[in-house]
C-alpha cells in the first residue's frame, strides 16, 4: 500500500537506549528503564503505583486476579471492544455481560449499566474508545452504590483525560497499551495503574509469578517464595528502553497527532453536512489524544464501497472490532444485557482512516480520495 493504515514511529533514541540497557547488563524485567517508565506513568497519571507489563492483555489479566474473580462472577463491559477485555476475565471463570454502547462516543452506555447488574456482578470494565473517555463520574457512582470494582480499559487512552483526570487513573485500577498501533509504543507492551498500597503490593507479587521477590530485593524478607497465584507479566528492560524514548517525546507526539486529527475533522465537515458520513464526537469533559480518526458511513454497503475505492488508490483503511457478543466464544462464555442494537449498527458502518506520524504529507491526498470515493457511491 502506498499509504498504510499504520506505520510505527521512532523518535531516534530507541536503539541507543536499548544498547545502553544491554551495556548495563540487565535485559530482564525491572531494570533502570522499567523504573523510569513506571515513575513517568505515576507522575503523569497520579496513580499510586504503575507497573509495566508485556501487554495490555497481561495488565487486564492481572486486574482480574486482583479483583478476586472466580467462576460465575459477572463483569459488565461493552461488546464493542478488543477480545482481551473479555478474555482476561473468562480465564478466571467469570462471565462477560455485554452492554450496549452510546451512539455518540461508541463508549459503554452508562445509562444501561444498572439494569445489567445482578447479585453475581463484581466489576465494570469501561473501555475508552479511540482515547475518548467514558462518563466516568456516572460509572464510579454506580459502582459505589453497588459495591463493584471499576477496571478501566484505557488501552487507547495514554495522554487522554476526563475532567482533567488521566484515563486509567480514575477507576480502582486501569490498564494501558503500548502496542505498535498505539500513540506511545514499544512494539508490544502495557501497564497496570493501581490505587491503594495494599493493592499495589499484591500486584507486585502477581506480576512476579506469585512470589514476594520484590520485597526480598527491598530487604523486607530474608528470602522469597511462592505466596500467591501469578504469572510472568514483566517486560524485558529492552522493551522499556524503547518505551522510554517514546515517553520522553509523548507531548510532541500527541501534538502532531492532534494536528492531523484536526485536519481530518475540519476537512470532512462538509461531507458530514451533506449526510455522506458522520465524524467522531468529543464530549466537552474529554481531552482526547488523537489515537484514531474514524468515520461512520450511512450503511455497511457504502463502507465496503469506499474501502474498495480507497484500496484501489493505494490507501489502506480498516474497520474495527467484530462485536464480541456475535462471536462464537462471546456467545459461549458471555451474555448480552438487553438490546445491543447500537453496537451492531455502528460496528457495521465504522471505517478507520490512516493516522501516523510521518503521513502529514499524505493528508491532502487521503481527504481528496475520500471525497472522490463518496461522490461515486451516492
Amino acid at each position: 500500500m502506498k499509504i498504510p493504515f499504520n506505520k510505527p514511529y521512532m523518535t531516534g533514541k530507541e536503539l541507543g537506549y536499548i544498547s545502553e540497557a544491554h551495556a548495563k547488563g540487565q535485559l530482564s524485567g525491572d531494570g533502570e528503564f522499567t523504573r523510569r517508565c513506571s515513575a513517568w506513568l505515576e507522575q503523569r497519571t497520579g496513580c499510586d503505583k504503575a507497573l509495566l507489563t508485556h501487554s495490555c492483555t497481561a495488565a487486564l489479566e492481572m486486574s482480574a486476579i486482583l479483583s478476586n474473580l472466580g467462576p460465575g462472577d459477572e463483569v459488565i463491559m461493552p461488546s464493542y471492544t478488543f477480545v482481551s477485555t473479555a478474555n482476561a476475565f473468562v480465564l478466571r471463570g467469570a462471565v462477560p455481560v455485554f452492554v450496549d454502547i452510546r451512539s455518540d462516543t461508541l463508549n459503554l452506555d452508562e445509562t444501561k449499566i444498572e439494569q445489567a447488574i445482578t447479585d453475581r456482578t463484581r466489576a465494570i470494565v469501561p473501555m475508552h474508545y479511540a482515547g475518548v473517555a467514558c462518563e466516568m463520574d456516572a460509572i464510579m457512582e454506580i459502582a459505589r452504590r453497588h459495591g463493584l470494582t471499576v477496571i478501566e480499559d484505557a488501552a487507547q487512552g495514554i495522554m487522554s483525560a476526563y475532567k482533567g483526570r488521566p484515563l486509567g487513573s480514575i477507576g480502582h485500577m486501569g490498564t494501558l497499551s503500548f502496542h505498535e498501533t498505539k500513540n506511545i509504543i514499544s512494539g508490544e507492551g502495557g501497564a497496570i495503574l493501581l490505587n491503594g498500597e495494599q493493592q499495589a503490593r499484591r500486584a507486585e507479587i502477581i506480576r512476579e509469578k506469585g512470589t514476594n521477590r520484590k520485597a526480598f530485593f527491598r530487604g523486607e524478607v530474608d528470602k522469597y517464595s511462592w505466596v500467591d497465584i501469578g504469572s510472568s507479566f514483566l517486560p524485558s528492560d529492552m522493551i522499556a528502553a524503547y518505551l522510554w524514548a517514546q515517553m520522553e517525546e509523548a507531548e510532541a507526539i500527541t501534538r502532531r497527532r492532534l494536528v492531523m486529527w484536526d485536519t481530518y475533522h475540519r476537512e470532512l465537515e462538509a461531507l458530514e453536512a451533506q449526510g455522506l458520513l458522520r465524524r467522531p464526537v468529543i464530549p466537552e469533559a474529554c481531552r482526547h489524544n488523537a489515537h484514531m480518526y474514524y468515520i461512520l458511513l450511512p450503511s455497511a454497503e457504502k463502507r465496503s464501497l469506499l474501502m474498495d475505492y480507497l484500496r484501489s488508490k493505494g490507501i489502506n483503511t480498516v474497520f474495527h472490532y467484530v462485536p464480541l457478543h456475535s462471536s462464537e466464544m462471546g456467545s459461549m462464555h458471555g451474555r448480552p444485557a438487553g438490546s445491543l442494537d447500537q453496537t451492531t449498527d455502528l460496528a457495521a458502518r465504522l471505517l478507520r482512516l490512516p493516522l501516523w506520524l510521518g503521513m502529514e504529507e499524505h493528508m491532502d491526498e487521503v481527504i481528496q480520495e475520500i471525497r472522490s470515493g463518496l461522490s461515486r457511491t451516492r
